[in-house]
This record gives structure tokens, sequence and C-alpha cells, in this order.
């Protein structure tokens, strides 16, 4: 029997694909929240027990839903456990049509992405929890969490509402790759607003009366770049990288640029030096905007702003949450193997939080691409994974 067959028939790859074939970019997640609160509530799930936040009100601009939250009272005892992945996906999956090619999901679409990053970690967690709900099968207290607006910088977990949780003590993500290895910390984030308000002239008249905004930010990013400040930064012991992503301004040709608008952020795993980076773009731009004048002798003016998108974070070895993650992998024949990320993780605000949180692998391979696609024997991996943590029988 084909391969492709053969996995069409597994009810975990049916659920999968289903969850793929569902639009839910960041922001727009309600109708893949219906969907899951569907399948529970037709395997006989009490409302009562499915919960959303507002979190979706707090972040701006505002989205369709907040994190979906589902609380189960243990038949067994135990301290409670987390299971979580976030719901959105980048825009780039919008319209992807999942099919099986060998042990491989890919888009059949050639111009959209999969929406393994993270459709795979929400069927690991719906997968499990319908799993535990068929079978009967014994569990200590269980929260399942699927956060929304991850995608575009955390969002949706940053505005969590903890309350909701039930102190849960031992928390676990999925949202990677091989289904051995564990995400144990990652780093940490900064964004950087910078605004410059130069002066417009005639481009074609009187250019030497404006002050060319876009010119201000050129000559700050070659010295950043010069200086080791931009890419990767490595000084000393110290690391980190930094990146000017995105550039708004300017309306037509023949008007000297007045205002420019530009988004970066700096990251390292060092919360000192992260803070060092960014301190060392203001001191940068400052400098530019200061000396770059127009024959009157006028200069920009620079508004630059910061904030702390996300904390980095390292789980110890003796961690629970880790050892349990560790003892379940083994348990299923593969040798785990703990790493730290240089990208966020909704793991990082669920940790700030004091619910410490290690992520861990269903198969992703190459998201955010065209190329993007789910390596369906580490995704099975993964679903395993879970009914273990779940059931508390990782050691059993």
């Amino acid at each position: 029997m084909p391969k492709e067959i053969s996995y069409q028939k597994l009810p975990e790859i049916k659920l999968l694909i289903e969850l793929m074939s569902i639009p839910g970019k960041s922001r727009e997640e309600s109708l893949i929240a219906s969907f899951i609160k569907e399948k529970l509530l037709a395997a006989g799930l009490p409302e009562k027990q499915i919960a959303h936040d507002n979190a979706h009100k707090k972040t701006v601009p505002q989205g369709e839903v907040g994190n979906l939250i589902v609380k189960l009272p243990g038949t067994r005892k135990g301290p409670r456990r987390l299971l979580m992945a976030h719901m959105d996906t980048v825009p780039l999956v919008v319209g992807c049509k999942p099919k099986i090619d060998g042990d491989y999901i890919r888009s059949a679409d050639p111009t959209t992405a999969l929406g393994a990053d993270n459709r795979s970690g929400c069927a690991v967690l719906l997968n499990t929890l319908l799993t535990i709900l068929r079978e009967d099968l014994p569990h200590p207290p269980l929260t399942f969490l699927w956060p929304v607006q991850e995608e575009i910088g955390l969002r949706g977990i940053r505005q969590l509402d903890t309350r909701k949780l039930g102190k849960p003590e031992l928390c676990f993500n999925w949202d990677g790759r091989d289904p051995n290895l564990l995400i144990k910390g990652a780093t940490g984030d900064i964004a950087m607003t910078i605004e410059i308000e130069g002066i417009a002239s005639h481009a074609g008249v009187h250019p030497e009366e404006g002050v060319n905004a876009l010119v201000v930010a050129s000559r700050a990013l070659a010295e950043l770049h010069d200086n080791g400040w931009h890419g990767l930064i490595e000084k000393g012991k110290d690391r980190g990288t930094s990146n000017a992503g995105i550039v708004n301004g300017g309306n037509a040709t023949n008007v000297v640029m007045s205002h420019l608008t530009l988004h970066a952020e700096a990251r390292s795993h060092n919360p000192k030096f992260r803070q060092k980076i960014v301190d060392q773009w203001k001191k940068t731009f400052e400098k530019s905007a200061r000396s770059t004048k127009n024959v009157d002798g006028q200069t920009a003016k620079l508004k630059f702003e910061s904030y702390l998108k996300y904390e980095s974070f390292e789980l110890k070895e003796s961690e629970p949450t880790l050892l349990a993650a560790k003892a379940a992998i083994e348990k299923l024949g593969m040798s785990p193997l703990a790493t730290i990320a240089n990208g966020g993780l909704d793991a990082n605000w669920l940790t700030e939080f004091g619910f410490p949180a290690v992520t861990l692998g269903a198969g992703q391979m190459n998201p955010h691409t065209v190329r993007e696609q789910l390596h369906i024997p580490s995704f099975l991996k993964g679903c395993e994974v879970g009914r273990l943590l779940a059931t508390a029988t990782e050691t059993e």
C-alpha cells in the first residue's frame, strides 16, 4: 500500500490536514478556534470547560478572538500540566492546499506556505485531548492552551489572562521540527521604532534647502554596519543580532523626503548586551540627525522609541518540566537533545509569567516559505510524546 494511502487512514493525519486547510493568519484566528471548539464539543467535552480570554482586545491592532483555554479536572493525582501550541500562521499560508507526498505533507499550491508552523502543534494538542476523551484515559489535571498572534511578536501570549490556567506546574509547548529536540531557552527581543523628521524642499529647484530623512537613516545604518552593530554582532564574549526590517517614507520624487519611520529589532540572550545594542542604535541615529544639515545649517528631528517584545530565558537542567519531556522522549526510543533558540517562542512569556515551559517538535520544516513541509513520522512521534505527557505516563 502506498504511504500516501496508509497515512490518509490515520486519524491524526486526517485532523492535521483539516487544520492546515483552515485560514487563520495572525489576528484572524476565529475560524480555527471555532473548528477546535466544535471538535471538542462533538467529543463530549462540556462547553463550560472551554474559554477564551480577552487578549485580542488588548493588542494593537485588535484581533478577532483571544487565547483559547480548555481545562480538565484530573482523574488521577498529580500536578496540573499545560500543553500549548499557537493557532495563527503567517499570511503566506492563506490558500494552502495540503497534500501527502510520501513521508511529507506539502502545499499543492506552489505560491503558498503549508502552515505546519504551527498547525502541527495545534494538531498534537487536539489529537491528545480527543484521544483522552474518546478512550477515557486517566490523567492529572490538564490545561490546553492555543494562543493567538504568536507570529507577529508573541502578542497573544503576552496579554494572556494567566488566572484562567489553573496554576500549572509542568508546561509543554509544541512549535518545532524534531520530536527529540527540547528547546529549553530562547533569546530576548527589543523592538525599535525610529521616526526622522527632516525638512521638505523642492528636489529640483532647491534641494539644498531640504534635509532628507532617508539620508539620515542611511548614514546611521551604514555606520552601525561598519562598526559591527548591525546584523550579527560579536563584541568580545557578547553576542547578539540587530536588523532594520521595515521602512516607510516619502510620497514624491520631486520632494526631498521629510519624514521616515524605521522599525527595527535587537536580540540577545544577555539582557544587558541587548540593551547596549539598542543604546548604540540610538546614539548613532542621534549623531546622524545632528550631522546631516541643509544649506542653512538646519538639522532633522529624531524620535527614538523601544520596548521589550519578549525576554530571554533558559531552564535549569533540574527543571521538572524539562525532566518530564526528556523521559517521554526516551520512553519512545529517541535520544533527547536540549538546545537554545535564537528566535522567540510563546514559551518566553509563559516562563516570564512564572510557568517554566519547554518547547517540543512535531515535524515542521522550512517554515514561513513556499518550501515549507511537514515530516509525517516526526509529527506522529510528536503526538506520542504529547499523549505520554498529558497522561503523566512518561516514566511508567
